[in-house]
């Protein structure tokens, strides 16, 4: 049986935020050294300056869907967590976590959140 490490949607969602502010320093690094091509640099500062624009929007909305997430202790390292959906990991020990009584004892599946799976 392979490993599957399991993550939380809020921390996933971070990191893709983050990872989009790295992004856009990059193109927006790589859009200095075409200083010679005027209209190449402008673009790729502009796509650069989207892309952290875009992770600002990122950040906002999951802070603000994290407001609405349910707090719960996890029951392996007693700590508290945010849980979105039905099913979730712990943002500090991964473990899997439902509060669904329905699920409780079945495979971890993150396609429990979707509306299809759940009929």
């Amino acid at each position: 049986m392979a490993d599957i490490t399991y993550r939380s949607k809020i921390n996933r969602i971070r990191t893709f935020a983050l990872s989009l502010v790295f992004i856009g320093f990059i193109i927006m690094y790589v859009g200095l050294l075409f200083r010679n091509i005027e209209w190449l640099m402008l673009l790729l500062m502009i796509l650069g300056t989207i892309s952290i624009v875009l992770s600002t929007v990122v950040y906002f909305w999951i802070g603000m869907l994290s407001t609405r997430a349910v707090v719960i202790v996890c029951p392996t390292c007693e700590k508290q967590t945010k849980m979105l959906g039905r099913v979730d990991a712990c943002m500090h020990c991964r473990q899997p976590l439902t509060m669904d009584k329905s699920l409780e004892g079945k495979e971890f599946d993150e396609k429990y959140n979707s509306k299809k799976k759940s009929r």
